[in-house]
């Protein structure tokens, strides 16, 4: 439940899913106010770099590969905050399966939110720095997403585990829950007109997150 960088380093762990066909995603995404990402590119690397020194907009700047089941993700959004692209939310998507236990498609992505432009702590390469509450950034698309009134339901998966000092591909520290909330879109972009029903979690688990808000409050001062 760990993507993986172009170098084999272990990058942003797996943190929130989608059900529902490509169209589904497509649309909810856009109705959320998230930019599908532009493909990285000469001219898009450049654009990315002026937005940034220059602190001008661009809303679907690229977001570098990452890679999950050993492929490069499918779809990648992202979310503005501010003008430039040194500041902003975003998520990747890989398709697992092509039909769930739903019978819909099967989508696992990774939600961060870069917080500053600078140089990788593995590699020296240039890149953004995550911000280290990742759970945040997963509870904001999901209420983004239930705010447009495109999710039917929404319940929670076993990813990684609660993980306190974890290190993404560019070195930064995150912490998390290490549960995947899984998203069901609505079909055909018909909204709902009422909350997203959600499907609760095993006891044990409701107990151990209670547990980590506790320790992620503490985490977060």
């Amino acid at each position: 439940m760990v993507t993986r960088t172009a170098q084999g380093i272990p990058g942003d762990p797996i943190n929130v899913g989608l059900i529902g066909d490509r169209l589904d995603v497509l649309c909810a995404m856009q109705a959320a106010g998230w930019y599908p990402a532009d493909p990285v590119t000469l001219r898009s690397s450049i654009e990315i770099a002026g937005s940034v020194l220059l602190d001008r907009p661009y809303h679907d700047a690229p977001v570098s590969p990452l890679y999950y089941l050993n492929r490069r993700e499918d779809l990648a959004f992202e979310k503005p905050d501010g003008r430039s692209a040194d500041h902003r939310h975003h998520v990747r998507f890989w398709k697992v399966l092509d039909q769930g236990e739903e019978k819909r498609p099967v989508w696992l992505g990774d939600a961060t939110y870069d917080q500053s432009v600078g140089v990788s702590h593995y590699t020296g390469a240039i890149t953004h720095h995550i911000d280290a509450d990742i759970d945040a950034e997963r509870k904001l698309l999901a209420t983004d997403l239930e705010a447009a009134g495109l999710v039917e339901a929404k319940y929670q998966v076993t990813g990684i585990g609660p993980t306190v000092a974890g290190r993404n591909g560019g070195g930064d520290l995150y912490y998390t829950d290490g549960e995947v909330w899984i998203l069901r879109l609505v079909e055909a972009c018909h909204k709902r007109t009422g909350p997203a029903d959600i499907i609760p979690s095993p006891p044990a688990t409701e107990i151990k997150d209670q547990i980590w808000q506790a320790i992620a409050g503490a985490l977060g001062k």
